[in-house]
């Protein structure tokens, strides 16, 4: 591939590649919404059942993630090096490993899903909700593993409007589905949770059938039959050496953030609810920095694999400016809104008040997690993935986890003490984060990677 090629690769502007991304993820986030929402119309004990099923099908998501965490990155090396068959190679190495890992993931789910609700200590009462729609959603989990990998090679390629154009597509079948299955509209049968659950499956398949589409569209990429038994070590190992940090961090944080839920709820349940509700609110401005860091690390892997490295330190820093700009108009605006935004779900004085102090908190909170994102994601870019997972577990488990307890129980400060402890982490990573990027700390790991991927394009160039 020629270097006018390759450089045109990463043509678009941040803000062009991070807003499909912003929306793709949001609407990730509503399809759960909308279906605990229209659920909620049989009776609570069914919202309980999907919500703990639905705790278990999460959790297999983020094992799904690392593979397309770690291709995507590699990817952009590959191609910014010039290697496009090096590109392929990986790619078509994720989407089989990744669809191995859904149907083994798929098979342990649809044989034991009963004894998982058993774990998770659901009742007889609400498993009889909850296990219908694990065994559907549970069973049929390598679609959402292959999805994941195609959708990782379409961001690679810096093709995320189409990945978005497909999420707001799934949403939409699914909406119509429920709508049609729990209803019964249009002379079907009322299926409850069971009609959820298939109408989430075919908007999944869907989904599946418009990416393979897609992919083949933009990338010309074909996936051979042998791919899916023959995987090349080399290549694993280095999806492996992005994915799992990556993902363990994700996990480390996520653990964490569960161990903050379960002694909150020791703070009472309007304090729970206040915590749930004003998540969500910090989620929709977090998703902004999220985007941004992703279509951030998009940018550098090119670099990175063309050897452009006082480039990708550069773009870094301005990702950095972008997303603070961003991210401070978007709580700003949050914490403005918030008294009535709580209003609109509760009449609670309590948690109206309280939660409105805790998305006034973000204001100091959210620009630490946008320090965080555009590095973490950067210094991956680089190939620098250790680090951020160290870091990430001390930091998570002691500040956040640890001040959360010593802030808002031992001292007596409630929900405000758990927000405040959040946003030590997020400023202690993040500028720790800033530092080893500033130090080029990273720089050893990019050399190797420019090397790996330019020894890619050198093989494929004299192949």
């Amino acid at each position: 591939m020629s270097q006018s090629k390759v450089n045109s690769l990463v043509k678009p502007s941040l803000l062009v590649l991070a807003w499909p991304i912003f929306v793709e993820q949001l609407l990730h986030i509503m399809t759960g919404t909308v279906d605990t929402f229209m659920v909620s119309h049989i009776s609570d004990n069914a919202v309980a059942g999907l919500g703990t099923a639905h705790q278990i099908v999460v959790f297999f998501l983020i094992i799904f993630s690392f593979i397309s965490i770690g291709s995507s990155v590699v990817i952009t090396h590959h191609l910014g090096a010039g290697d496009r068959e090096g590109a392929d190679h990986v790619a078509s190495t994720a989407i089989g490993v990744n669809t191995w890992i859904g149907l083994l993931a798929s098979i342990v789910v649809w044989y034991f899903a009963e004894p998982m609700l058993d774990m998770m200590q659901l009742s007889e009462e609400l498993k009889a909700y909850g296990l219908p729609f694990l065994h559907l959603m549970g069973g049929t989990l390598f679609l959402e593993s292959i999805n994941f990998a195609l959708s990782a090679v379409l961001r690679s390629h810096t093709h995320t409007r189409p990945v978005m154009v497909v999420t707001i597509l799934q949403n939409v079948i699914n909406l119509i589905g429920n709508c049609i299955l729990l209803f019964g509209l249009f002379g079907a049968p009322k299926m409850g949770v069971v009609g959820v659950a298939l109408s989430t499956v075919f908007s999944r398949l869907v989904a599946c059938i418009a990416l393979w589409l897609l992919v083949e569209h933009y990338t010309h990429l074909k996936v051979r039959a042998r791919d899916f038994f023959y995987v090349k070590r080399d290549r694993l190992s280095r999806i492996l050496n992005i994915g799992l940090p990556a993902a363990g961090e994700n996990v480390s944080w996520w653990l964490a953030f569960m161990f903050v839920t379960a002694f909150t709820a020791r703070m009472g349940d309007a304090s729970l609810a206040t915590q749930a509700y004003a998540f969500q609110v910090a989620m929709v401005v977090m998703l902004c920095g999220i985007a941004i860091a992703v279509a951030g690390e998009i940018i550098i892997g090119h670099m990175i694999g063309a050897g452009k490295f006082e480039d990708a330190y550069h773009q870094a820093m301005s990702n950095l400016k972008i997303g603070l700009v961003v991210t401070i108009c978007m709580v700003s605006l949050a914490a403005l809104v918030a008294p009535w935004i709580f209003g609109l779900f509760t009449d609670d004085v309590f948690i109206i008040t309280t939660g409105t102090l805790l998305v006034r908190i973000s204001i100091l909170l959210e620009p630490g997690r946008t320090f965080n994102l555009v590095f973490v994601n950067a210094l991956r870019a680089t190939g620098d993935a250790r680090y951020p997972l160290l870091l990430g577990i001390a930091s998570q488990w002691t500040l956040m986890a640890g001040g959360s307890w010593l802030l808002g129980t031992y001292f007596g400060l409630g929900l405000p003490g758990v927000w405040i402890a959040f946003a030590l982490d997020e400023w202690l990573r993040g500028m720790l984060f800033l530092q080893r990027w500033r130090k080029r700390g990273w720089l050893k790991h990019a050399e190797r990677t420019h090397a790996e991927a330019k020894a890619g394009a050198t093989e494929a160039a004299t192949a």
